[in-house]
């Protein structure tokens, strides 16, 4: 019986398990991250908490979790899309202060960063 190299089991299942609400080519991106520290409403209708793991993406479904990896240090964070933005050129996503702080680019302000979809939102 033939087995099927890790790799292209992988990408098997990463094509099968592809998640819903979400079209291939928002599966992974790159590009900059900013972060902020509001605390008025997001676009969900909840109130934005500094403290929390979420985030601000133009067009991913509010509630749609990712995966932000920090290129320059290769610091990881799991967050949930729950507002729009950023509204800057050139970025992609915008994070609490305390995603920031987990990559470990507050002091920066701003981060190269790769986001996967882990799972779709509403």
């Amino acid at each position: 019986m033939a087995h099927l190299p890790l790799a292209a089991a992988v990408a098997i299942l990463l094509c099968v398990f592809e998640p819903i609400g979400v079209g291939r080519s928002a599966r992974a991106e790159s590009g900059q991250a900013s972060w902020y520290a509001l605390t008025s409403k997001t676009a969900s209708g909840e109130r934005c908490d500094p403290n929390a793991m979420t985030a601000a993406h133009r067009s991913l479904p509010l509630g749609t979790v990712v995966l932000v990896e920090n290129l320059e240090n290769a610091r990881r964070v799991t967050v949930r899309v729950n507002d729009r933005g950023p509204f800057v050129r050139g970025r992609i996503i915008d994070v609490t202060r305390a995603v920031a702080k987990r990559l470990d680019f507050m002091a920066d302000g701003l981060a190269k960063v790769r986001l996967t979809v882990i799972a779709g939102g509403r």
